[in-house]
């Protein structure tokens, strides 16, 4: 049974733990506001590129004269896998469900004999995956020193895996993050930017018919480089958005946790200074009882 002193010392313990996480807690409430708002700027701009680019691309189909960039390789042998994460913990299980949905998909195309190669983006997903998949990885990007992060940001990783496509060392090329929903809700996401792929959006142009110039084909050359950093910085943001929530989650329940701790804890610590002051007074009293 542990000492009164001992007790002591793991109450103000639980305590200073407490003071911590409450702290984390209000930083990344007032983090997520500022991450929340920029995820949900960035949407309507995202969906809007997303329609252009569709209506783009179905009016150039699978010819020969369509970018490389929409049309690919005519192969989906290499496969790279870009899992952005984190550069911090703490935060519940945003970084480990992220690195899951990654690792299934990696062992998925494994399975199906296909060459896998992996870049992560944040120290959390390359240190849960380096165990494993160590021999697959081909890149990371720190982005630790990046005190907020900005299209430039996107930008580098983008013109990254552009030269990789340009040089011919995948096919096909996905992201890995997690999709901001609410404070407790972030869902793990996986979405194929090279080859390029749009979902189909309807858009009402109100019988209105686009004609191009210059062709479709020319402004698709241009636009999908841009649309692949879009893509990307589109993703940062709400891996962003998604951190700061699931932080704040994380802390206000281990803020409570420490609660209860402190609590039993001290109800043991009155349990155990009674029962030692009871025995006192039961020495006392033979004590006096024997003179």
């Amino acid at each position: 049974m542990p000492s009164l002193k001992d007790l002591k010392n793991r109450i103000e313990s639980v305590k200073s733990t407490r003071k911590i996480t409450k702290a984390m807690q209000m930083v990344a409430a007032a983090k997520l506001r500022r991450a929340q708002e920029a995820a949900e700027n960035a949407r309507p701009y995202a969906e809007q590129f997303n329609a252009v680019m569709a209506g783009l691309a179905a009016s150039v189909g699978d010819s020969d004269s369509a970018p490389k960039l929409l049309r690919g390789t005519g192969s989906d042998q290499v496969q790279l896998l870009i899992v952005m994460t984190a550069e911090r913990g703490l935060c519940g299980g945003f970084n480990s469900n992220i690195a899951k949905l990654a690792r299934a998909k990696a062992d998925e195309l494994s399975a199906k004999g296909k060459t896998v190669k992996i870049i992560t983006v944040g120290k959390k997903g390359r240190d849960a995956l380096k165990r494993e998949y160590s021999n697959l990885f081909v890149g990371h990007i720190d982005l630790s020193d990046v005190k907020r992060i900005g299209y430039a940001n996107a930008q580098d990783i983008a013109k990254d895996i552009l030269t990789r496509f340009d040089g011919e060392e995948f096919d096909v090329a996905t992201i890995f993050y997690a999709k901001f929903q609410n404070v407790v809700t972030q869902i793990p996401t996986a979405q194929q930017i090279i080859p390029a792929s749009f979902e189909e959006v309807e858009e009402d142009t109100g019988g209105a018919v686009y004609d191009y110039e210059p062709g479709e084909e020319r402004i698709l050359a241009d636009l999908l480089p841009r649309g692949v950093a879009t893509q990307i910085f589109s993703a940062l943001l709400e891996n962003g958005a998604s951190e700061q929530g699931a932080r704040m989650s994380a802390m206000d329940n281990a803020t409570r946790n420490a609660g209860e701790m402190i609590e039993k804890l001290t109800i043991q610590f009155n349990r155990s200074r009674q029962a030692v002051i009871t025995n006192e007074l039961i020495e006392i009293i033979s004590g006096a009882e024997a003179l």
